[in-house]
C-alpha cells in the first residue's frame, strides 16, 4: 500500500501543472454557466414583476378580481336576457302574427277588388277574421272569431282562403 501512495504522489507531482490547468478551466466553465443562469433568472424576474404589476402598474390580483366581477355581471345580464326572452316567447305565441289576406270584388260589375278578408291568428290558430264588403253606396265590415282554426260562424270562400293563407 505504501508503494501505491508513492506512485500516486509521483504522478500528482509530475502532472500538477495539467491538473491545476484542468481545474482552472472547469472553474471558468462553471463561472460562465453561473453568469448565464443569473442572466436568465434576472430576465424571468423582470417578466414576472411586469406580469404581477400589469401593464399600467395595477396589481394582477386587482386585475383578476375586476375580470371576475365583469364575468359575474355578464352571467347576471345573460340570465336576465334569458328570462326576458322566455317572456317574449310566451307573448309572441299569444300574439296575432299569422296573417292571410284575400282581396276580391264583392259584387259583379261594381268596382275592382276593394272588398277583402283578413285572417289574424296566433300560434294555436286562435284569432279573428275581418271581412269588408265594399259596395257602391255602402261598405260593411264583419268580424268572426276563430278558435283552433275554425269558426262557429259560416265562413265565405274568401274568408276560408284567408284562413288557409294564415295557417301556412
Amino acid at each position: 500500500m505504501a508503494i501505491d501512495n508513492v506512485v500516486f504522489m509521483n504522478f500528482m507531482m509530475g502532472n500538477m501543472f495539467y491538473i491545476i490547468g484542468g481545474l482552472g478551466i472547469l472553474v471558468l466553465i462553471m463561472y460562465i454557466v453561473i453568469i448565464n443562469i443569473y442572466l436568465n433568472v434576472s430576465h424571468m424576474q423582470k417578466r414576472y414583476k411586469k406580469m404581477m404589476n400589469g401593464t399600467d402598474g395595477a396589481n394582477i390580483e386587482h386585475i383578476l378580481m375586476g375580470h371576475i366581477d365583469e364575468v359575474r355581471e355578464a352571467v347576471q345580464k345573460s340570465n336576465q336576457i334569458e328570462q326576458e326572452n322566455k317572456r317574449l316567447d310566451v307573448m309572441v305565441k299569444k300574439s296575432l302574427h299569422k296573417v292571410g289576406v284575400v282581396r276580391f270584388s264583392a259584387f259583379d260589375g261594381i268596382g275592382s277588388d276593394l272588398s277583402y278578408a283578413v285572417a289574424l291568428l296566433d300560434d294555436n290558430n286562435n284569432g279573428i277574421i275581418l271581412s269588408s264588403l265594399f259596395g257602391r253606396e255602402e261598405s260593411r265590415t264583419y268580424a268572426k272569431p276563430i278558435v283552433n282554426g275554425a269558426s262557429s260562424y259560416t265562413l265565405t270562400d274568401e274568408e276560408l282562403q284567408a284562413l288557409a293563407k294564415a295557417r301556412e
